[in-house]
């Protein structure tokens, strides 16, 4: 095995064909993975994703496999930043074609055990599914329908974190040790050593609301732009919603200060952060179903 290629995932879901729940993720550079347990899952195989690299060896599999696949079999890259820790990720064409091999060894019938037959089973559900998801995927290019299909799905994130007028009665929500480690961890002593302490609105923007959700920053400064003072009328966190939008903002604050806790400098942090919370777009990538 080569060594393996590492790529930051800027995005994660999970895709169901029929009762199979795909792990997805698509990186900073626009390429789709498969997680490697998903794909051990997918086919029916028991055991871990780096089980995968079995079937490359499988005697009744290997005649039909091309020396592109099994190359990519032996070889997942390892994804980070939507994952609590590393995992091994498949291109999504790799288990397609992988299915393809499957169903043509059980056309010429040489796959014969109750496992061979399971796996066998798993493919055809899986490109059946493939099939049905591909034709919707097509119609919204056709039709320009994947553009207000992403609108959509953004504006169901919006409704969730962020609340029309009247907005939420003031409380303490940051708390005093968030803006005592944002501080420290940014070099200073206190605040008072800040000598422009309007950076620290920049930074809140940038470790907070640029990572909460798609478009929540983008929608909270449109809600609640400056005035002619400079000022805004409120505080971002006041336009979230209380049911969802709130304790995830909390949620996300214990996150960072977490990292905050084990950082020695900013540029410690700022590798952390964007590791462990990137940030998202005003765009969404979306997962496709098969309704």
């Amino acid at each position: 095995m080569e060594k393996l290629i590492e790529k930051k995932a800027s995005f994660q879901g999970t895709l169901a064909i029929g009762p199979i729940n795909l792990k997805c993720f698509v990186t900073e550079d626009g390429e789709r993975y498969i997680s490697g347990r998903s794909m051990t899952g997918a086919i029916g195989m028991k055991g871990r994703g780096q089980g995968v690299a079995r079937l490359v060896t499988n005697s009744k599999l290997q005649p039909y496999m091309n020396h592109s696949l099994a190359l990519a079999l032996q070889n997942p890259v390892v994804l980070t930043g939507q994952t609590p820790r590393p995992v091994h990720g498949f291109r999504g064409e790799v288990l397609a074609d992988l299915c393809d091999v499957i169903l043509e060894a059980r056309k010429d019938n040489v796959l014969n055990t109750e496992q061979d037959i399971r796996y066998a089973e798993y493919a055809e559900t899986l490109i059946r599914g493939f099939a049905r998801v591909g034709i919707v995927a097509l119609i919204d290019e056709a039709t320009g329908y994947q553009e207000i299909r992403e609108k959509k799905a953004l504006s169901a994130i919006l409704e969730k974190y962020i609340r029309d007028e009247p907005k939420r009665k003031w409380t303490k929500t940051f708390p005093d040790e968030f803006w005592f480690k944002l501080v420290k961890v940014k070099g200073y002593d206190s605040y008072m050593a800040l000598k422009r302490p309007a950076f620290v609105g920049h930074w809140v923007n940038d470790i907070i609301y640029s990572r909460l959700a798609p478009g929540i920053k983008k929608a909270l400064q449109e809600k609640n732009p400056r005035q002619g003072t400079g000022y805004r009328k409120t505080t971002h966190h006041q336009l979230l919603t209380e049911d969802y939008g709130l304790p995830e903002l909390k949620e996300h604050l214990n996150k960072v200060m977490l990292l905050m806790d084990v950082s020695s400098n900013a540029k410690e942090f700022d590798k952390l952060l964007n590791r462990a919370l990137p940030k998202y777009g005003d765009t969404l990538e979306l997962e496709l179903d098969e309704s």
